[in-house]
């Protein structure tokens, strides 16, 4: 049976380690084992990074992320909403952006089973990770 279940999140920085714990929790619920979870943790995190905040010169005011499971497999989709990046970022700024974009994608694809990166229509990004028990 598929289970599918939908955040929508504002693109403040602070709200990453809370997605990182929510998704880690649902792994576990899920089977993943400890270093999987880890894995699908970070992989998380660089993903919602890369959709918020690298290349652009603010962060994203609105962005989804959507897990999907059945049988063994997570799917984890993190999609910008096209609502502009209007929240200034008043954290750390990229160091190196996009280049640091680039290191995100690698990290993804050595961690999850499979990743693709997605340009929509209105300039927006969205990331599908897919981790196999």
């Amino acid at each position: 049976m598929l289970d599918v279940l939908n955040f929508s999140i504002p693109g403040k920085p602070e709200y990453i380690q809370m997605l990182r714990l929510a998704i880690g929790s649902i792994a576990g619920k899920s089977g993943f084992d400890v270093e999987k979870i880890e894995d699908i943790k970070v992989a998380v995190a660089e993903a919602c990074k890369l959709v918020t905040c690298h290349g652009r010169d603010g962060l994203s005011a609105k962005y989804e992320l959507t897990v999907e499971i059945e049988d063994g497999r997570m799917q984890i989709t993190v999609s910008d909403l096209g609502s502009g990046h209007t929240i200034e970022k008043y954290c750390q700024q990229c160091t190196h952006c996009p280049e640091d974009g680039d290191l995100a994608i690698f990290v993804m694809d050595s961690l999850m089973d499979e990743t693709e990166l997605f340009s929509n229509e209105n300039g927006s990004r969205s990331i599908k990770m897919v981790k196999i028990r």
